[in-house]
């Protein structure tokens, strides 16, 4: 069945392109879509990949309990829904229906994962490469490459959100992001025994002969197989920063996306939330630029953000505010003021009351988190 011939992680490097699934888009995007996933969602996912977790104990103990697969078949079926839907995972060919997903964990397949689980502790390894245990096999690596999503993203929105912040301020070219880099990440720090710098363990690349989209004949690529989603994305978007592309924060929908030149791009391509028109960020932000072009210096609302503004700088220079947190805030504030000119609403309402010093710096203090 189609969903347990999925390389989930596994990327295709050819020039400034990745292929993941069945997709092929600029290197680091894969990277970049993964830092979009909210708090929220990979809470809910450690929680849904439990149950699949309890399953490959079972592999490591020997002791068997037929029990716990009804409940690993439902955590996987909402596991996959939520796949299907989120980038970069809808990238895979994921496609399946609940009918599918129980012939994977009927009677018959159920018996035969058992007996593989049986034969691993009589015989070893050697048993993954009998033809009779296929199924169980290929049952039991999807299981196993799930059941780490929660924590492995987790592990890499805590490790490399500071850093992708970093990258949107910095010089928007390979020389910035290479400055960004060995300022976040020391010298010193890049160690086997950093979990940062865990991605790279066991990681295995070829080089293997694949048609591109842009090719009619096949081209050589570089084939990475990787042993967590971690490792994944941290290495796509590395290799993206390596040629130019970068993430930045859109500050109309609030959401990462990736830049592959030094143009000075600070909207994102998608639609706009809550517009009833439909446009994209792109084109609301085109034209909240001519709006700010027309605000005066002295306008209330542009006034409210100049005094934030300088006080952070005050903060900043008297060292009772960090770099790092100084930053948030200033990004927090230009886009509450991009927000104020675009709704009157938020203007006479929320605006200075989230633009005080306080609310400011508890709200940057919440998102470093």
């Amino acid at each position: 069945m189609s969903i347990l011939n999925q390389n989930l992680l596994t990327l295709d490097f050819w020039q400034d392109k990745v292929t993941y699934g069945e997709r092929t888009v600029p290197i680091g995007t894969i990277g970049c879509a993964a830092l979009n996933i909210t708090d929220e969602q990979i809470t809910e996912l450690i929680t849904l990949c439990q149950p699949l977790s309890s399953v490959i104990l079972m592999i490591g103990t020997g002791n068997v309990d037929v029990s716990v697969f009804p409940v690993a078949e439902k955590a996987l079926w909402k596991i996959i829904c939520f796949l299907q839907k989120t980038e970069p995972f809808s990238f895979l060919d994921l496609a399946t229906d609940e009918k599918e997903l129980h012939r994977l964990f009927d009677e018959e397949h159920i018996e035969n994962i058992v007996a593989y689980i049986e034969a691993l502790q009589e015989i070893g390894a050697s048993a993954s490469f009998d033809d009779k245990y296929s199924h169980a096999v290929g049952v039991l690596k999807l299981i196993q490459g799930m059941s780490q999503l929660g924590n492995t993203l987790n592990i890499f929105k805590s490790g490399m959100i500071d850093f992708a912040h970093k990258l949107h301020d910095s010089k928007r070219t390979p020389d910035g992001y290479a400055a960004a880099f060995a300022e976040h990440f020391p010298k010193d720090d890049i160690s086997p025994d950093n979990s940062m710098w865990m991605q790279l363990t066991n990681t295995t690349m070829q080089y293997v002969s694949a048609v591109m989209p842009e090719k009619e004949i096949p081209q050589l690529v570089k084939r990475m197989h990787y042993v967590s989603f971690v490792g994944m994305f941290r290495s796509d978007l590395f290799e993206g920063l390596c040629v130019g592309h970068a993430p930045r924060l859109c500050p109309i929908c609030g959401k990462w996306f990736l830049t592959t030149d030094a143009r000075q791009t600070k909207y994102c391509g998608g639609l706009a939330p809550g517009d009833k028109l439909g446009r994209t960020c792109r084109q609301i932000g085109a034209k909240q630029g001519r709006e700010q072009r027309e605000l005066a210096d002295d306008h209330p609302i542009k006034a409210i953000y100049t005094r934030r503004m300088n006080t952070i700088t005050q903060y900043l220079h008297r060292g009772t505010l960090d770099e790092q947190t100084a930053a948030v805030m200033k990004l927090l504030a230009k886009s509450k003021l991009d927000y104020a000119t675009k709704f009157v609403d938020y203007a006479n309402g929320n605006y200075e009351k989230e633009m005080e010093q306080a609310a400011l710096l508890a709200e940057a203090r919440a998102k470093m988190k």
